[in-house]
């Protein structure tokens, strides 16, 4: 058993680890996350390695066999508390087209946000559009049918939509 002086030196050091995390390692995971078009595996990678650089801080010890293991990921998040990566992604994804719906038909960005190609469609299953992420999380939140391109004119409603998307649990 530690005393108090050293478990209060370890919590610490804990919280210490977290802020580098999150003020160095969490920005370069999610730079330019705004125009990706994730696929849930790529989700899945996501989680996965955001566990993997927490457990990195913080190891266990068991204090009868002395051994050292890795920590559940429900110990990590009762741990750490930190918002989950895909969450924050995809509320990044809904945040950016609300700028540039708002933006108006004279800047370029708006353009290619709405514009169609004119090329040949290749075979196959399309790959999923960043415009179709959009819609997926209007749909988890119950705005499914909905001109999203209308709704973001809205900032206030926008900003609400965000934050549900935020909010959702994931399995």
């Amino acid at each position: 058993m530690l005393s108090y002086g050293a478990e209060s030196f370890v919590f610490q050091f804990a919280i210490q680890k977290f802020k580098d995390y999150r003020t160095t390692i969490l920005p370069v995971i999610l730079y330019g996350c705004e125009t990706w078009s994730l696929i849930l595996r790529e989700e899945l990678k996501l989680r996965v390695s955001k566990n993997r650089v927490l457990r990195i801080f913080e190891p266990k010890r068991d204090e009868v066999t002395g051994e050292w293991s890795e920590l559940h990921n429900e110990e990590l998040n009762d741990l750490y508390c930190s918002p989950n990566v895909v969450h924050v992604i995809k509320s990044r994804i809904m945040r950016w087209p609300g700028h540039v719906a708002r933006m108006g038909e004279g800047r370029g960005v708006y353009r290619i946000l709405v514009g169609k190609p004119e090329e040949k469609i290749p075979l196959g299953r399309p790959r999923r559009r960043w415009e179709d992420n959009v819609k997926m999380g209007l749909q988890e939140v119950g705005c499914g049918g909905m001109d999203w391109i209308g709704l973001a004119q809205d900032m206030d409603r926008w900003r609400t939509l965000v934050s549900a998307v935020m909010n959702l649990r994931v399995p």
